[in-house]
């Protein structure tokens, strides 16, 4: 193969657990998000739009979904001859098969995969987050600052930072400590969970990593502090746009919610464009008793009934009388007449069925996972948590 500089591996095999039954039938990365993409799209266009050319992802957890999505990786321009996506399933060796056993380990029992492309630089992303960046910005800041790692920080509020891998800078950004989810944060840099190594580096502690048998084999909880207690030159990368962990209903909500504000802090329609594969449908239709209101509504939708500051995909239909509040209702659901749901995920493939509703009593985020069929009950209501 021929040499690249810079290759990228995607992490899409996580179970994705705190999606609770989002992800009972299909890999995180594959959820549906913003009314005609999926998780997965974001990073996958990135590359694109940054000109990686050569991208892994690394699946496990219910494939089937998401490798059919990838498909050839046309969606987003990356169907090459020399170069493209390969997705990247645990295979069987002379010795036996092990799963990814984490984030360190998945990127090791690919190393002759990397090795193909003889690259100088190697970017990892991980396949769950929501967010535009040109990678290659990064990639220039790490070769400027003749960096042996680089990896991408955000702040966040010092009261969340507890829930993410947080650095500690010097006044040259080169990175002096490092705490994976700190009892007591003394920064509010939180990783990204985007980092670019020198592939040699890189190597030569992923080799060391896979015989350490007390190790959890995580970048965060192991590769970087070996680096940092080594002196290795690492550096962060500052980044102050839009960025969103989809790793838990309430954050996959509202990050469907912040696309429906009045001044998006996230622009999809600007012009780092996000790729996607969407079915060949119709335009949607807003009918004589639809009433409609600061909602996104995707092609094929069909829409008779009331529809007030949500997500409605591809396919859905609404029926008369109905009620959709603040939700999000993925490809292909059916709302039935008069039927009411507030504050809501309705994964794809579900019906709502006439006259029920759906809602939490606590105003937490009501979930229908994939397929379910929601009939009334107790007098027509249906509280679902």
């Amino acid at each position: 193969m021929k040499k690249i500089e810079c290759l990228a591996m995607i992490l899409a095999g996580g179970q994705g657990s705190r999606l609770g039954c989002l992800t009972k039938k299909i890999a995180k990365p594959a959820v549906p998000f913003g009314g005609k993409y999926r998780i997965i799209d974001f990073p996958l266009s990135n590359c694109a739009n940054s000109g990686i050319e050569t991208v892994g992802v690394l699946t496990q957890y219910k494939p089937l979904e998401l490798h059919t999505y990838l498909g050839t990786g046309e969606t987003w321009n990356l169907d090459r001859k020399n170069g493209g996506v390969y997705i990247l399933p645990p295979y069987a060796r002379e010795k036996g098969a092990d799963w990814y056993k984490g984030t360190a380990d998945a990127i090791y029992q690919n190393i002759n995969f990397i090795e193909t492309y003889d690259p100088d630089y190697v970017l990892i992303l991980s396949g769950d987050h929501i967010y535009t960046m040109d990678y290659s910005w990064m990639l220039e800041e790490h070769k400027m600052n003749k960096a042996e790692a680089t990896i991408s920080v955000i702040k966040v509020p010092i009261k969340e930072a507890s829930r993410f891998g947080i650095m500690t800078t010097d006044k040259d950004g080169r990175i002096v400590a490092f705490e994976e989810k700190p009892q007591h944060p003394q920064s509010n840099l939180a990783s990204m969970g985007i980092y670019i190594f020198n592939w040699k580096l890189l190597k030569h502690y992923l080799e060391e990593d896979s015989i350490d048998s007390v190790s959890s084999h995580d970048f965060g909880k192991n590769i970087i502090p070996k680096m940092l207690s080594s002196n290795v030159r690492l550096f962060s990368y500052s980044f102050d746009g839009y960025w969103k962990d989809v790793g838990t209903i309430e954050s996959l909500w509202q990050a469907n919610m912040d696309l429906l504000k009045d001044n998006p802090s996230f622009d999809l329609g600007g012009a780092w464009r996000i790729y996607s594969s969407n079915h060949a449908l119709p335009p949607h239709f807003i009918g004589k008793t639809a009433n409609v209101k600061n909602s996104l509504i995707s092609s094929g939708a069909i829409v008779e009934g009331s529809v007030k500051n949500s997500v409605i995909f591809s396919g859905v239909k609404i029926g008369a009388g109905a009620k959709v509040n603040n939700s999000v209702v993925m490809p292909f659901s059916v709302i039935g007449e008069n039927a009411v749901i507030e504050k809501a995920i309705i994964a794809q493939n579900c019906e709502i069925t006439k006259n029920a509703q759906v809602m939490s009593d606590d105003n937490s985020i009501a979930v229908i996972p994939e397929g379910e069929i929601i009939t009334p009950v107790d007098n027509g209501n249906k509280q679902v948590g």
